[in-house]
């Protein structure tokens, strides 16, 4: 077992989500391995994330400025909106580089179990935005989930009244998986979510 700051490394690189103590203390024996000038470094920008990170003031994203990127991108289309859980939701649809509007993450889901209801969500500011940016359509791309499907039902709900076209992220199999495997939801989905070839 390691001790002292070791051990005092092990256990905070453990509260990391999807690292357990195992793989928290190779990566304190990896970070020792290392030249100190790299621990320096990491150290560094770790102790100064939130002084230089901050959220977007129109859609919530994380960047270093009162603007995000893709805030500040001219190129992006200004009428089209996509509502997201998460920052790394937002990431994962920028990697697939085919959606060329603009967010709004919410920063929470709706999850009575945990305490977060309608009045945890950042609805007004949405609502605000549709009618400041001329937004024609709201992409509702929360997870596919308990808690995000409650809050995709909860959000066309609420944004009925804006008059706004909302419409909802497809579901189904996955690229590469097999239909034996694929549970009765997701098949169902699919099936729904049909389209002409």
């Amino acid at each position: 077992m390691a001790d002292g700051p070791i051990q005092e490394l092990v256990t905070l690189l453990a509260r990391l989500p999807g690292i357990g103590e195992r793989t928290a203390t190779r990566l304190a024996f990896h970070v020792l391995s290392l030249d100190v000038g790299y621990a320096r470094a990491l150290g560094r920008v770790l102790s100064e994330l939130h002084e230089r990170v901050t959220r977007c003031e129109l859609c919530g994203n994380f960047g270093s400025g009162a603007r995000c990127n893709v805030c500040s991108d001219a190129r992006r289309d200004p009428h089209v909106l996509c509502v997201v859980a998460r920052v790394q939701d937002l990431i994962a649809i920028e990697r697939t580089a085919r959606f060329r509007g603009r967010y709004h993450v919410l920063h929470a889901l709706l999850a009575p179990l945990d305490g977060i209801g309608p009045d945890k969500l950042p609805l007004q500011a949405l609502i605000d935005r549709i009618g400041r940016e001329g937004i024609d359509e709201v992409i509702i791309a929360t997870p596919l989930s308990v808690d995000g499907e409650a809050t995709s039902m909860y959000l066309a709900q609420a944004l009925r009244a804006t008059g706004v076209r909302t419409t909802r992220i497809a579901s189904g199999v996955p690229h590469g998986g097999d239909l034996e495997f694929t549970d009765q939801i997701t098949l169902g989905r699919a099936f729904e979510g049909r389209r002409d070839l």
